[in-house]
This record gives C-alpha cells, sequence and structure tokens, in this order.
C-alpha cells in the first residue's frame, strides 16, 4: 500500500513554490498560465490526496483555478494558522521553499483548513 501524496504550494507573484510528501520533491516555476499548465501536468502524475496552499490576497486565484478545472483536491488554509503550525514545529525560517513544506506537512499532521474549495 502506497502513502498519500500530499503538495503544498507557496504562491508569491508571479512564482510558486511547491514540495510534495512523501518523497521530498520541490521545484519553484511562474504562475503564468504556462506556467499552470505545467503544474497541472506535474501534479496530475502524483494523483495527490490535497494540494495545500494559502490564501495569499489573490495571488493564488488562477493557480486554485487550474487545479480546480483540472479536478485536482484543492484546501486553500489561512496564513496565520500556517504560520503557527510552523512555529509550533520549531520553524522560524521564511522562505517560499521552507513554506511549502511546511503546508504540504501540516496537511498531513492535520493542519486545519480555513476553506476547502472545489
Amino acid at each position: 500500500m502506497s502513502a498519500e501524496v500530499f503538495v503544498g504550494l507557496d504562491i508569491a507573484k508571479g512564482r510558486m513554490a511547491a514540495a510534495v510528501r512523501p518523497g521530498g520533491e520541490h521545484w519553484e516555476q511562474a504562475t503564468d498560465p504556462d506556467g499552470c499548465t505545467a503544474l497541472v501536468a506535474r501534479l496530475r502524475s502524483l494523483t495527490p490526496a490535497l494540494i495545500v496552499l494559502e490564501a495569499t490576497g489573490g495571488y493564488e486565484l488562477p493557480v486554485v483555478l487550474a487545479l480546480l478545472e483540472a479536478d485536482l483536491p484543492v484546501a486553500v488554509v489561512n496564513p496565520r494558522q500556517a504560520r503557527q503550525f510552523a512555529r509550533a514545529t520549531g520553524t522560524l525560517a521564511k522562505t517560499d521553499p521552507i513554506d511549502a513544506r511546511i503546508l504540504q506537512g501540516g496537511r498531513a499532521a492535520g493542519l486545519p483548513c480555513c476553506q476547502e474549495v472545489g
């Protein structure tokens, strides 16, 4: 039996960082239409149980829409809750790749979702 796959995405203006659990795969890419298309193709091959990202004041919307159109499971979490979870795990540094790892690890550990989408 294989483990469920969780993906964390940290979205910023024009870029995103992704992290996958299990396996530890991570990458960064653009959030433009070509980047969203590439993300969907890559994530479909992983068949994730859930893709988790923070609400980022609208920067996340094109990515969320692309994931929903592809029928991929998406959850948008409150950034404050995600940051508090990171602090509770002893992660004080804040970078996009670290945030992506916290999000995918947090969902696997039960980080509450403020809004499940789709």
